[in-house]
């Protein structure tokens, strides 16, 4: 029998090569230039109209690709994205004409919503204890790939002149790697929803002196806001409390029998797991911020080369596309490592979050603005390294209390709420039917729409300090009322009134 020392290792390998080839892509720093240039011979305007569909798909996809991940238990999905990688690049080089490259961003929508399988499947496959460890594993293997792909793709642009077809064809050989390394994964026998396993409800091995069943325990970390420690969630005995998830031999009787009814008893609790999720304050406020940026943030990465191109054509000099997306991701990952060990007060959220936002916003206006590209390299490197630092707060400020199946689905619909979004933004700011801002007017419009977010933490920070002032008025006048009544009673009722002291 293999060790449960060893036993994470096979997997997580695999997955890590998988994820690194993966995000091998040369070709991805140059993609707005290849599309323009004479291989695909596509204008700035048609460009506009191609992006958007993978906002469109992505949100669509999203949440089938959601419940299909658990129900198929991962890695057909991952086997999937890998198809996906190999379709999208196969196209962007033979494929010819504006609705081939419309097509093209809906087999790419597909592959990011994938990536929920890549990321999760290794929380079914190894222990409890090697969460943490595994999960850096992954992570880092998906950063390194992005950023030897992109120091590879300027190299070979700088250095030897080659072709952005050519780096198409190497990040297609790439994505094919990935592709036969996850036909290797082990499969899973057991998934967070639909496949469940008895008393491994959340994953957790219980800590506790008294035994808990897994639906207690579930509950116990399912229902403590953030920030809360066990003495206070003595104060949460009114909060209505889901159904325990892990009645695994109905479910199973229930999937096999009526597998449509069972697809809705699984939603129900999802909905009811969803709901007690976003009672917690902090949570709802970390989980804002991460929807509204996510949002920006897409919206960003999607036109920012456009935008490069505009402030100076490639064609009248040397271009750095490659070297910017590997320091600003090596940068951002660092930022991210540091912020790891920065204990960071739950008082101040909405003024770190306000400080931060308001930062974003300068950095997208001076790209605008200044239309210097080593202005706008620079605010981009800024912008993508304070998201990545925020987005690691947020993700552990969220993650903090939750166990593993509440936490991705959380992220989940922090993700899809953020698509909606960028959905509507994009709708409003590009599509030709609204605004249809050329880019310069775009990124005018998202340094404001940063702006607005900063506004509402802002808001969101004055009403909170409002609230624990009351709080504490409060709790001050009744200790000084409890006081008071001490030397107006006799001795023993003095002694039961000072408990409120206590």
């Amino acid at each position: 029998m293999e060790s449960p020392g060893t036993s994470w290792l096979y997997p997580t390998a695999l997955l890590c090569v998988c994820g690194f080839f993966s995000n091998v892509r040369p070709s991805e720093p140059f993609l707005t230039l290849y599309l323009l240039g004479p291989d695909k011979n596509l204008t700035e305007q048609q460009v506009n109209e191609i992006f958007p569909v993978w906002t469109y798909s992505y949100l669509v996809l999203l949440f089938p690709i959601f419940l299909a991940t658990d129900y198929l238990r991962y890695k057909p999905v991952i086997v999937l994205q890998g198809v996906a990688l190999i379709i999208t690049w196969f196209m962007l080089l033979y494929a010819q004409g504006l609705l081939a490259m419309k097509f093209l961003e809906f087999f790419y929508g597909l592959v990011t919503a994938s990536e929920v399988a890549y990321y999760s499947y290794i929380y079914s496959v190894v222990d409890f204890n090697m969460y943490q460890k595994v999960t850096g594993y992954c992570r880092c293997a998906t950063l390194v790939g992005y950023t030897v792909g992109s120091v590879t793709g300027q190299i070979l642009v700088s250095f030897t002149e080659m072709s952005l077809f050519h780096l198409n064809v190497i990040t297609l050989v790439c994505v094919a790697v990935a592709f036969i390394t996850s036909m290797f994964l082990p499969m899973p026998q057991k998934s967070m929803f639909f496949h469940r396993v008895r008393g491994d409800c959340n994953g957790k091995e219980i800590k506790d002196e008294s035994v808990k069943s897994s639906s207690e325990e579930l509950e116990s970390t399912s229902t403590t806001p953030l920030n809360c420690s066990r003495d206070d969630t003595e104060n949460l005995k009114h909060v209505h409390l889901p159904e325990p998830m892990d009645n695994t031999s109905y479910t199973h009787e229930v999937m096999n029998k009526k597998p449509l009814k069972g697809i809705c008893v699984v939603l129900t609790r999802l909905w009811k797991t969803f709901l007690q999720c976003y009672s917690s304050w902090p949570l709802l406020c970390w989980s804002a911020w991460w929807a509204l940026s996510t949002c920006g943030y897409f919206q960003i990465l999607n036109y920012i080369q456009i935008l490069w191109e505009k402030i100076l054509p490639s064609q009248n000099s040397q271009i750095y596309n490659g070297v910017v997306e590997a320091a600003s991701a090596l940068l951002g990952a660092l930022a991210a490592f540091v912020i790891g060990y920065v204990k960071i007060s739950s008082i101040w959220s909405e003024v770190a979050l306000l400080v931060f936002s308001s930062i974003i916003a300068v950095s997208v206006f001076l790209m605008n603005t200044v239309r210097s590209i080593w202005v706008c390299y620079i605010c981009y490197v800024a912008f993508k390294i304070i998201y990545m630092m925020v987005i690691t707060i947020a993700t552990y400020k969220i993650a903090a209390n939750l166990s593993v199946e509440l936490y991705a689905l959380v992220f989940g619909v922090n993700t899809f709420v953020a698509l909606a979004l960028q959905t509507l933004l994009t709708l409003i700011v590009v599509e030709s039917s609204m605004l249809n801002l050329d880019i310069l007017g775009q990124f005018l419009a998202y340094s404001i729409y940063f702006a607005a977010v900063a506004v509402l933490f802002l808001i969101f920070g004055v009403c909170n300090i409002i609230k624990r002032y009351r709080e504490e008025s409060q709790a001050t006048e009744n200790i000084s009322g409890c006081l008071d009544s001490r030397n107006e009673v006799s001795p023993k009722t003095s002694c039961e009134q000072m408990s409120c002291l206590q």
